[in-house]
């Protein structure tokens, strides 16, 4: 399933990330990998998605939740 498909106050855990090596480093530096706990907070299908990694919040853009997998 893709992160952008996942439901408010429900943890998933990355599977993949699939997009450009330069945004996946970035990402990576922020502690978002494959195995990471991510919340969902708010994903209300207008904007950018609101997420809960490592302690800390999030805002990620559509066209990056659609290219991260999770389970």
């Amino acid at each position: 399933m893709r992160l952008k498909e996942g439901k408010n106050n429900h943890v998933y855990e990355v599977q993949d990330i699939d997009v450009e090596l330069n945004l996946e480093r970035r990402l990576e530096a922020l502690g978002l990998t494959a195995g990471t706990k991510v919340t969902i907070l708010n994903n209300d299908k207008k904007g950018a998605l609101t997420v809960k990694f490592r302690g800390t919040r999030f805002a990620l853009g559509k066209r990056i939740a659609e290219n991260i997998t999770v389970n």
